[in-house]
């Protein structure tokens, strides 16, 4: 498959292929597959000769620069218009979405925009044969349909959001933060923690837990019951277990034992915790990111006894405890290039069909990073994923959110993570957020949305992502969450 690259009608001689990956028909990215960028031309190279898709990191002008896929195609010796592929793609969610949604009376204001894009596209299609106005017009066409998109993706969640307010269909703890627990004996952090969160999450690390063999140093976690234990705050804690190298025991690592050995390692660490703060903690995030993070290289049936074995362990510490298994990179692209890796819905409905005894799953949803799973997505895209895990019969939760409040070096640059409208401050920050909260809530499966940040650290996956300065000082995206709250119980 081949795909030729436009910007303001000329074939671009540069182009970077930042997050680009192929995917069949069921949405899972495909192995073993080869993208490259030359003269012009995206080549895409795959092992079968099925259909696929292409997505990575588009640049949209006036609305930034986003992960966007082209709809699945059947191979030819011809190249495609990539500018087009994207347009019809958007073009094709709105249809679909709207279905799903029953969302067809006209929409106040947004008819005319989408009535435009799809004349462009009609235009461009017209066009096909003259490639360079063929993108131009794809481009327009695109540029109108993701505006309307993403505002039509916020006016449903927003009826929606509005609704469950109404009847009352939020629990206290709908809003959480992860505690920072260098931050705990901080007095102006915990007075900020306690605001208006009524749900809290104490990170649990195995590696700096028991960095020495059947030696425990939990003076972190009891930091943390000693200030919030007698606050009228939920607590959960966790993940209890991440099979990525920093989150291991060097010594567990080292210690070439086999799988058998290691899920009895795993079971006893859980158990210890658990039953440790099973009077304080009654929600644990048991194991998170098995689906792509997987060190140990353990096999499809190896992933999902440790899933039991842990939900087990969980039981066994504290019988009344509510048990979540976390989900990492919900876009799956990982599985394109990770082995030992499962897409994030064939893992999660192996656990529901296996029997496994859990309660809630829970979405990880981090943003503006050159790294999979975190370049830039509209909002028309994070309603649709988390429709897309809404029927897996069990309730989700948010579990860690994150955008940065300026843009970044490095892997945070816009130019390579990706950029939402434009570049990122304080109050795209809150725009961002304010917007995710609704579209997230509005939906009946979801339970909590958790924040990753309160405050700024050196040691947060996307720099500066803090709802507060390093100086906790508030940025508007903490007085907009504060609103959203006083919105919801006021």
């Amino acid at each position: 498959m081949k795909f030729q690259v436009f910007k303001d009608g000329k074939v671009v001689d540069k182009f970077k292929l930042c997050g680009a990956y192929l995917f069949g028909t069921d949405g899972v990215s495909i192995r073993r597959a080869k993208i490259t960028f030359k003269n012009g031309i995206v080549e895409c190279e795959k092992p079968n000769l099925g259909t696929a898709g292409l997505a990575l990191l588009w640049p949209i002008d006036g609305f930034g620069r986003v992960l966007l896929p082209t709809t699945c195609l059947p191979e030819r010796p011809a190249p495609y218009i990539l500018n087009v592929e994207i347009a019809r793609a958007r073009l094709m969610q709105i249809i679909n979405k709207r279905e799903d949604w029953s969302f067809f009376d006209s929409v106040e204001g947004l008819e005319d925009i989408y009535k435009e894009a799809q004349d462009l596209f009609i235009q461009s299609i017209q066009k096909i044969t003259e490639a360079p106005r063929a993108s131009k017009l794809a481009d327009e066409s695109l540029r109108k349909a993701i505006v309307f998109s993403e505002k039509l993706a916020i006016r449903q969640a927003e009826a929606l959001f509005d609704a469950r307010s109404a009847s009352r269909g939020f629990g206290r703890g709908c809003i959480g933060c992860r505690v920072d627990p260098m931050q705990i004996y901080n007095p102006k952090y915990v007075e900020k923690l306690l605001d208006f969160f009524g749900f809290v999450t104490i990170p649990i690390n195995w590696a700096q837990i028991e960095s020495t063999k059947g030696s425990y140093d939990f003076s972190m976690i009891d930091a943390c019951i000693k200030v919030l234990g007698k606050k009228k705050l939920a607590i959960s804690a966790g993940p209890l277990l991440c099979f990525s190298e920093e989150n291991l025991p060097r010594w567990l690592l080292r210690s070439g034992g086999g799988f058998e050995k290691i899920r009895e390692t795993a079971y006893q660490f859980v158990s210890k915790v658990v039953a440790r703060y099973s009077s304080e903690i009654h929600v644990w995030s048991v194991v998170s990111g098995l689906n792509v993070f997987n060190d140990f290289g353990f096999n499809f049936e190896q992933v999902l006894e440790m899933t039991r074995a842990a939900n087990m362990a969980v039981k066994a510490g504290s019988d009344r405890a509510l048990k979540i298994i976390e989900i990492s990179n919900l876009w799956g692209e990982y599985y394109a290039t990770k082995t030992d890796t499962i897409p994030p819905l064939v893992y999660m409905d192996m656990v529901v069909q296996s029997g496994i005894h859990f309660d809630a799953f829970g979405l990880s949803m981090r943003f503006g990073k050159n790294q999979s799973g975190m370049h830039i997505r509209d909002m028309m895209q994070i309603s649709a994923i988390l429709d897309y895990f809404g029927p897996i019969a069990k309730p989700l939760y948010i579990t860690d959110v994150e955008v940065p409040s300026q843009s970044g070096d490095g892997l945070q640059r816009s130019e390579v993570a990706g950029m939402w409208h434009k570049e990122w401050d304080q109050p795209r920050q809150g725009q961002w957020i304010e917007q995710f909260y609704k579209i997230a809530l509005s939906k009946q499966f979801v339970d909590t949305v958790t924040y990753s940040k309160l405050s700024d650290a050196e040691d947060s996956t996307i720099a500066n992502s803090g709802l507060l300065t390093d100086r906790l000082e508030p940025k508007q995206s903490f007085s907009t969450l504060k609103k959203l709250h006083d919105a919801i119980f006021n």
